[in-house]
């Protein structure tokens, strides 16, 4: 699998701000990378500096392994996490709009049927709603056929139904071979749709692999949820190795079954029990921890 995009020790200072801190990156063709990062991580700027909106203090970024020339353009769609659309225009003469735009364009009708835009192709851009916009917003990312398509947090703020509805489109953009790379704050939409997942935190990469590789190599194993007042006041000496998060008790045992028997011996009810398995939601706050930042 060759590399699309080579990203090599890109640097960007704002003043006495280093918001990427030397991060080199090979994302190969056809796949979905993620990148992660709580608020304020650099991810924003290096996706930017990526998708060659601002330049970076140093370093270079190789688009088939070669310097981005001018129809590198042509060659990416993005779709933004707020895209303001002309509200007198409908669905269809949006597409159309931008259609005009470029060289190279997919058809209307099929770009349509994919997005499940037909429909609503009639109606007026102010009338439709948060998961249609978003599928339209991903429609105009992918009318000229780009080889490399950036996803910045395509879902947010969509019901979990509509939420799912992008993913399937999404997922079969993919099978078409295309690369994409696709930011988000949903754990499980990364882990649903990525190939491979970097995280960012303090403006470098502090973690990347495939989500089971990350999970396998950051995260102990199942953890055991009860509610607090199961233990009769007692937590400490049940369990000196615990966290309390919203009044539950959440336990990452070494042995499952060796733990289930100490807490029965020890008196503690297993009544609304919870056993989940580690996924990249704990991955995520192993690796960049729970305090919120501002």
């Amino acid at each position: 699998m060759s590399e699309l995009l080579e990203v090599k020790n890109i640097v960007k200072k704002f003043k006495d701000v280093i918001a990427v801190a030397d991060v080199s990156l090979l994302i190969p063709t056809g796949i979905c990378f993620g990148l992660l990062g709580p608020n304020g991580a650099g991810k924003t700027t290096l996706i930017e500096v990526i998708e060659d909106i601002i330049s970076p203090t140093s370093g270079e970024v190789l688009y088939k392994g070669k310097p981005r020339a001018s129809s590198f353009r042509e060659e990416v769609g993005i779709q933004f996490q707020q895209t303001a659309l002309l509200s007198f225009l409908t669905v269809r003469e949006t597409l159309a709009t931008f259609q005009n735009l470029y060289q190279k364009t997919d058809d209307l009708e099929d770009l349509m049927y994919a997005c499940h835009l037909k429909e609503i192709q009639n109606q007026y851009n102010d009338k439709i709603s948060s998961g249609q916009k978003q599928r339209l917003l991903l429609s105009l990312a992918l009318i000229n056929k780009p080889e490399l398509i950036f996803l910045d947090e395509p879902s947010t703020g969509l019901d979990p139904q509509a939420r799912r509805n992008l993913w399937d489109i999404i997922e079969k953009v993919k099978e078409q071979g295309k690369t994409m790379i696709l930011t988000t704050h949903y754990m499980e939409e990364a882990e649903y749709l990525c190939d491979e997942v970097a995280i960012m935190d303090h403006g470098k990469i502090i973690a990347q692999e495939t989500p089971d590789q990350l999970i396998a190599e950051h995260c102990k194993g199942e953890t055991v949820s009860l509610p607090k007042e199961n233990f009769k006041n007692r937590v400490d000496r049940v369990f000196m190795d615990h966290r309390e998060i919203q009044g539950r008790i959440e336990i990452e045992p070494d042995n499952i079954n060796a733990c289930i028997k100490e807490l029965l011996s020890q008196g503690v009810e297993l009544t609304d029990m919870i056993v989940k398995s580690p996924n990249l939601e704990n991955v995520f706050l192993n690796l960049t921890g729970r305090q919120l930042r501002s």
